[in-house]
C-alpha cells in the first residue's frame, strides 16, 4: 500500500511540474482573423504595431492580417470567416436595418472624429460650401454622399442644385486637381488632404463635422462578428485591449510606428514621405479629446443615423443605438 501510495504522489507531482512548467511559448493560443477594408494604409498602422510588438503574442493571441475580398470585410466577418474587420458607421447603416441585420457590432473607434470633407484648388472660392456652386464636383452619385454635401451647402447659404456632378474616376487627388479635370474632391484628410501637402499643391478644405455636427460619426471602426462575441468574451477583449496598446503606441510615436508599417507594407516605402506626414497627422486623431482610444460617443453615433431617418436615405427605418458597443475597450 505504501509503495502505492508513493506511486500515486510520483505521478501527480510529475503531471503537476509538467502543467505548471509550461513556457508562454507552449502554451496555447487563440487564433483570431482581422480583415482590412484596403490595401494597408495608416488607419491600420495600430493593428500593424501590435503584431509587430508583440502585443497580440503577450495577450495569448495569433492574429492573422488579411487583405478584403471583393465583397468587403463585412460579409467576411458577418460570415464567421473573419472575427474582426475595418469598416465605417456610414456604410454599415444599410446593413443593420429590417429583422435580419448583418451580425457584425462595432468595437472600437479607429479614429475619434470624421476627417473628411471637400478639398480644391487654392483661392478658386471653394472654401466654404456655397463656393461649390457652379464647380465641378467628382461624384460616387451616391444618395447619402449628395444629401450630405446638399446638407453643408444649405446650412451656408448654397444651393446644390448649382454644383456640376461629374462622375468620379480619381485614383490620385493631386494630378486630378492640377490637371482640372475637377474642382473639388471629397476626401479623407489624414491621407488625401496630406498627399496634396506633401506634393506642394496649395489647397482649400473644410470638414463636413466642422459645418454640421451631425456628420462627426466613426469612420473607420473596428467591427466584430456578433456570435463569436458572445462565445468569447476575454479574448475579445484582450484583442482589444492589444490594438489599444497598438494605437497608442503611434499616438505617441508616429515616425516609428511608420516604419513598423512601411516594414510590413513594403509598397508604401515608395512613397515614404506621405507615409509619415499621414502618420504624424493621424497621431493626434486617433484618440483626440476621448478618454481611450477606441471609445464611442452614443449621442454622436445616434446622432447620424437620426439624419438618415429624418432625410428616408435608408430603405427602412435604423434604430439609432444600434451597431455599437463600448465593453469590450480596457477597463
Amino acid at each position: 500500500m505504501k509503495k502505492l501510495i508513493a506511486i500515486i504522489l510520483s505521478v501527480t507531482t510529475i503531471f503537476c511540474l509538467s502543467a505548471c512548467g509550461k513556457t508562454d511559448a507552449e502554451k496555447e493560443t487563440d487564433k483570431i482573423t482581422i480583415v482590412l477594408d484596403w490595401t494597408p494604409n495608416t488607419n491600420h498602422t495600430g493593428i500593424f504595431v501590435a503584431e509587430a510588438n508583440g502585443y497580440f503574442e503577450k495577450a495569448g493571441l495569433d492574429v492573422e492580417i488579411v487583405q478584403p475580398p471583393e465583397d468587403g470585410a463585412v460579409t467576411l466577418v458577418a460570415s464567421g470567416k473573419a472575427q474582426f474587420g475595418v469598416s465605417f458607421q456610414d456604410t454599415l447603416a444599410p446593413a443593420f436595418i429590417g429583422d435580419s441585420p448583418v451580425p457584425v457590432t462595432a468595437v472600437a473607434a479607429v479614429i475619434q472624429h470624421n476627417t473628411s470633407g471637400i478639398i480644391s484648388r487654392a483661392g478658386e472660392g471653394m472654401a466654404t460650401p456655397k463656393g461649390l456652386e457652379g464647380k465641378k464636383y467628382a461624384t460616387w452619385d451616391l444618395d447619402v454622399e449628395k444629401e450630405t454635401i446638399r446638407d453643408v451647402m444649405k446650412v451656408d447659404g448654397g444651393n446644390f442644385d448649382l454644383v456640376e456632378l461629374i462622375p468620379s474616376t480619381v485614383t490620385d487627388e493631386v494630378s486630378a486637381l492640377k490637371s482640372k479635370s475637377v474642382d473639388a474632391i471629397w476626401v479623407f484628410y489624414g491621407w488625401a488632404g496630406v498627399a496634396c501637402e506633401t506634393a506642394g499643391l496649395d489647397t482649400d478644405y473644410f470638414e463636413f463635422a466642422d459645418i454640421n455636427p451631425v456628420f462627426d460619426y466613426y469612420t473607420p471602426v473596428i467591427i466584430g462578428n456578433n456570435s463569436w462575441l458572445e462565445s468569447n468574451p476575454e479574448t475579445a477583449k484582450a484583442f482589444i485591449a492589444a490594438l489599444s496598446q497598438g494605437y497608442t503606441y503611434a499616438t505617441e510615436n508616429p515616425k516609428e510606428a511608420a516604419d513598423i508599417l512601411m516594414e510590413a507594407a513594403p509598397e508604401l516605402k515608395s512613397n515614404s514621405k506621405l507615409v509619415y506626414a499621414s502618420q504624424e497627422y493621424l497621431a493626434s486623431e486617433y484618440i483626440a479629446d476621448a478618454s481611450e482610444w477606441g471609445e464611442f460617443d452614443p449621442e454622436r453615433w445616434a446622432a447620424f443615423y437620426k439624419w438618415l431617418n429624418e432625410k428616408n436615405l435608408l430603405e427602412e427605418k435604423i434604430n439609432p443605438d444600434f451597431g455599437f458597443t463600448n465593453e469590450y475597450l480596457p477597463k
